[in-house]
């Protein structure tokens, strides 16, 4: 980091990469630093119930070691199996548990940090409450690699689960799966998972995974809860007669932890289905509150329709998280510059809803364009003076989430 702030060089981290708004693309040139050799696991303390590791283990490592000794590490991002806890800190990675659990600044109790000068700064502790001085700890996650350098996180741990079961709800309209989701929240019940695929996204990871998925339905619901076997069986049994209420077609629960692990896998794998139908494939990712789940997946449909575009839509219902995903070919320009344009009305429409442009994937490079629409002027400002404070050199990870230009609003009506 010294040599870089000497020689005025980019320095961009890296952890595995999956890299879906461009946030770790060296645009600029300088130096890339690759962690996933930097993976060990430094101390499990469970009198703390604190685990200590380096950036560059797997999310999906990280799970399996701890729930090995009886603890959790909630968050879990699909892409666990192939992205860096050190990722998930700069990202702030949030995942199917979201909703009920939280995203990864929930988990995050201690960090160290090299800045762009060199200097280390260590922030937080095996601590439940710290509040002296500004939360840098919470400024640093989420901060996509632009104010320092994560090398080693302490993160928060809860005991396992005891027990866990899983069910399927199937819809023939989108309203109706909303309106169940509206309606299992205001019962005030909190599932561990409560996820959403449309008609087209079933009828391709079905296509692929062939686990029985009904494909003639216009939207499923995966649904699980945890915890104590009463509660959850409660929680499961009021939940069942919530969907059946509410227009569910069909219901199913999981018998078996290898049908249960079946399901969550394949709303894991749609990403990677969907990436079948064409040379390219886009994620997108968009926020609506819950409300504005039913609305928000129609509203997708009609852009791709007006821009002539293949969209298909998933993602965590519970949290109002929607992941629009456009297969299509970057050879062909004309059809990117609609699938652009599309994706700018997208924003748009998530925004005037009341939503975000991004719920866990992050700025990057191709969002930071539309980060103003989201968070105004002077939110641009003050996070420009903050970046400004720590690396006045602009040498980390330049070119992400601060655009030279602010997109042109997009006109929506009737939204």
């Amino acid at each position: 980091m010294k040599l870089c702030q000497k020689h005025g060089l980019p320095i961009v981290p890296r952890g595995s990469g999956t890299n879906l708004a461009a946030g770790t693309t060296p645009s600029q040139g300088g130096v890339v630093l690759i962690f996933r050799n930097m993976n060990d696991i430094v101390e499990l303390d469970e009198e703390n119930l604190a685990l200590t590791v380096q950036p560059g283990v797997l999310t999906e490592e990280i799970h399996q070691y701890v729930e090995e000794q009886g603890l959790f590490y909630p968050p879990d991002p699909s892409s666990g199996k192939i992205s860096t806890i050190g990722g998930n800190i700069s990202e702030n990675s949030g995942g199917l548990r979201g909703l009920k659990y939280g995203v990864t600044k929930d988990y995050i109790l201690a960090l160290e940090v090299v800045l762009p000068n060199g200097d280390i700064v260590r922030t937080g502790g095996k601590l439940a409450k710290d509040v002296a001085g500004y939360d840098l700890k919470s400024l640093l996650v989420g901060s996509e690699g632009t104010l320092g350098i994560v090398t080693e996180a302490t993160l928060k741990l809860i005991p396992k689960p005891f027990y866990k079961e899983t069910m399927l709800a199937v819809y023939e309209s989108l309203e109706d799966a909303a309106e169940t989701v509206s309606a299992i929240l205001a019962n005030r019940i909190i599932p561990a998972t409560l996820e959403f695929m449309d008609q087209g996204t079933i009828q391709v990871v079905e296509g692929y995974k062939q686990i029985g998925l009904p494909t003639d339905c216009e939207a499923i619901l995966l649904i699980e809860q945890d915890g104590p076997k009463e509660i959850v069986e409660q929680d499961i049994e009021k939940m069942y007669s919530i969907c059946k209420e509410y227009g569910a077609l069909s219901l199913s629960k999981a018998v078996t932890e290898q049908e249960a692990e079946e399901l969550t896998r394949a709303r894991k794998d749609a990403l990677s289905c969907l990436a079948y139908l064409s040379p390219t494939t886009i994620l997108e990712d968009a926020t609506v509150p819950r409300s504005k789940i039913a609305p928000m997946v129609r509203e997708i449909k009609k852009v791709a329709d007006k821009y002539d575009v293949r969209i298909h839509t998933f993602g965590h219902a519970g949290d109002g998280n929607l992941h629009p995903t456009c297969a299509t070919d970057a050879r062909d320009k004309e059809e990117m510059a609609r699938v652009e344009e599309a994706f700018a009305e997208i924003f748009q429409i998530a925004v005037d809803m009341g939503g975000t442009i991004t719920g866990e994937h992050g700025v990057g490079e191709m969002k930071a364009p539309y980060l103003e629409w989201k968070v105004g002027e002077l939110g641009i400002e003050i996070m420009k003076a903050i970046k400004q404070a720590i690396d006045p050199n602009n040498i980390m990870n330049p070119g992400k989430v601060f655009a030279k230009s602010t997109k042109k609003r997009v006109v929506v009506s009737n939204v």
